[in-house]
């Protein structure tokens, strides 16, 4: 089994900066600093917001569950091996999409 130390940290620290996006986007979505506008244009616009603010804290869940994935198949010794066809994830995908599961051939198959 390669040690997989380093991409370990860089995989933590992209969880923990994932968490603090996430807590932020979330007391922005639940208005925790200032309570909803009363003007109904201007609550117009914060919905609009509200919407990106959600689509962004959804995209980064997914990260934040994709990195814990790739953390626990470090821990099982298959970080690096594609789930789909078990052959090694190129160096250049991983250093690029350090939480990817799949080879190049099979995530254009299998997105």
């Amino acid at each position: 089994m390669r040690d997989f130390g380093e991409v370990k940290e860089d995989l933590l620290e992209m969880l923990d900066e994932l968490n603090e996006r996430l807590g932020k986007i979330t007391d922005d979505v639940k208005h925790a600093q200032e309570p909803p506008e009363k003007d109904f244009a201007e609550q117009a616009v914060e919905m609009e917001n509200d919407e990106v603010l959600d689509y962004l804290g959804n995209a980064a869940r997914m990260e934040i569950i994709q990195i814990k994935r790739a953390l626990q198949r470090i821990e099982q010794g298959l970080y690096g091996e594609c789930s789909v066809c078990g052959q090694p994830i190129n160096e250049e995908r991983l250093k690029a999409l350090p939480y990817s599961d799949k080879c190049i051939h099979c995530a254009e198959k299998n997105p």
